[in-house]
């Protein structure tokens, strides 16, 4: 069974397509950091740059986005070359075709596309095209011989997958829709300042359900009634043939608990992914790529060492190839399988994750094995990773990734302590406030026995526990009373 899940919830939108029990695919959208691939605008050119064949377009966001040379539309042919049809002050219509990134602003593009279910409408440019995966030669010529008695002059369509199954009149309605929303766009542009939004990319959840809802769908479950009434308008055409497809639920309860989806939208965060044999996978990000490491784990095998690892790599491809979907992992791609001995085994891994891949809607190049045995891929960056919607950067670490080891937080101590000591005023006694762990490596490892015996031997000195302290932090007071007031637990520094 099949479903797709709109789970609306207070400060997101999440997507979950679920295959009998196992999420397949997961989107996220943050209420307060809206998608904008798709949106199309009114902007005006800030300034161009001939060295980087590129010119920045104000679109009325925060940063200007960034149009391309090759990107540039004029009189409905695509720019090339060293020229750059744009000079600043222009006003251009044009289309985001990737988020903004870090301090990057949004890629956009003149050649505007419009999606549909079963269609996508090119009205700038004069082709026609049917997707790939339509291997059925008498049906691939149909489409293309009906496109090219419907399409308006000078308009351009490529017919998506869910396309094989439709009837003409569909397509034809579809058609008609979006160009009806083109001459609209065209109007809005003559008539708007620039900068202005001309049209906006459907939410999450219509886009979602339009990019996967297939014959195989059994259901669309949504637990908002808003959205499931924007369902019914936008999928009217579908409503007639399938009234059951869409499905409110009413419980008031997040749908990835109530289907019992937590720990695996828990587990896309995680560096470690384990495979079902017992070994795993270790995924690292960095600014320009992403490794994917393979081992064996727990994992023994049962016959010798080749087959072990054969096996593994063979269970880890189809692994790969899920997290990939799953974390919308985008860029460049290393994959380091463990080595194998026999060609046949690395050809065999190879096809695997190729067969894997395939089931992915963006677009995805497997390059081949490097001379260090890793193999290189790459897949299209389109909207940001997952990683960006469901986490933020660490207060303590400031997105390092890592915090300073308790002994060398007990060296900044014991460099404040002289400092405190040695700084000439009268100084009795001194608490030191801790984090849990660094407590236990001072008074357990004695590690500062030396400095309490010489340094300050004439000083008393206290350690305390406080649970609330982050691993990094410490508070050194000092305190002349006669009688001391300490907590429970106050170790005697020695």
């Amino acid at each position: 069974m099949k479903n797709i899940l709109i789970d609306a919830q207070f400060s997101s939108t999440q997507v979950c397509i679920v295959e009998d029990g196992v999420l397949v695919e997961f989107w996220v959208e943050r209420r307060d950091s809206a998608h904008l691939v798709g949106n199309i605008y009114k902007g005006k050119v800030k300034n161009v740059l001939p060295g980087m064949q590129a010119s920045f377009v104000n679109i009325g966001l925060e940063r200007n986005g960034f149009l391309y040379a090759g990107d540039i539309i004029v009189d409905g042919e695509a720019v090339s070359g060293a020229a750059i049809n744009v000079k600043a002050g222009d006003k251009v219509l044009c289309q985001v075709i990737k988020d903004q990134f870090g301090g990057k602003g949004a890629r956009l593009t003149m050649n505007v596309t419009l999606a549909g279910r079963v269609l996508v409408l090119m009205p700038q440019v004069d082709y026609i095209g049917v997707s790939r995966k339509i291997v059925d030669e008498e049906r691939r010529a149909q489409l293309t011989d009906y496109l090219a008695s419907i399409l308006p002059d000078k308009c351009g369509c490529i017919m998506r997958t869910q396309s094989e199954h439709c009837t003409l009149d569909e397509i034809k309605s579809e058609l008609d829709e979006l160009y009806a929303r083109w001459l609209k766009i065209k109007r809005d542009f003559l008539e708007k300042p620039a900068p202005s939004l001309l049209h906006k990319e459907e939410s999450v959840a219509v886009r979602a359900v339009r990019d996967m809802l297939r014959d195989d769908v059994d259901k669309v479950i949504i637990n908002d009634r808003s959205l499931y009434e924007e369902f019914k308008g936008a999928f009217h055409y579908i409503l007639a043939d399938r009234p059951e497809l869409f499905e409110l639920d009413e419980s008031n309860r997040s749908l990835i608990r109530k289907f019992n989806l937590s720990e695996q939208v828990a587990r896309l965060v995680k560096r470690k992914v384990p495979l079902p044999n017992g070994g795993n996978l270790v995924i690292d990000r960095t600014e320009a790529l992403t490794v994917i490491d393979v081992n064996t784990g727990k994992y023994v095998g049962e016959s010798n060492l080749e087959q072990t690892v054969f096996e593994t790599n063979c269970i880890a491809a189809e692994e790969i190839a899920r997290q990939v979907r799953l974390r919308n992992i985008s860029g460049i791609i290393v994959i380091d399988f463990i080595d194998m001995n026999e060609p046949k085994h690395t050809d065999k891994v190879l096809e695997v994750l190729k067969s894997w891949l395939a089931k992915d809607r963006i677009k995805t190049s497997v390059l081949g094995v490097t001379s260090l045995g890793l193999v290189e891929m790459t897949r299209k960056k389109t909207r940001s990773m997952l990683e960006s919607a469901l986490l933020q950067e660490c207060p303590y670490c400031g997105g390092e990734g890592h915090v300073f080891s308790d002994e060398y937080i007990i060296g900044f101590i014991r460099e404040r302590l002289r400092d405190v000591i040695e700084s000439g005023n009268e100084v009795k006694a001194v608490k030191v406030t801790v984090a849990p762990s660094v407590f236990t490596k001072l008074t357990a490892h004695r590690y500062l026995t030396r400095e309490s015996a010489t340094l300050w031997r004439d000083v008393t000195v206290y350690v305390i526990a406080d649970p609330n302290k982050h691993v990094e932090t410490f508070d050194i007071t000092v305190d002349n009373s006669d009688i001391l007031s300490l907590p429970d637990g106050a170790r005697l520094l020695c």
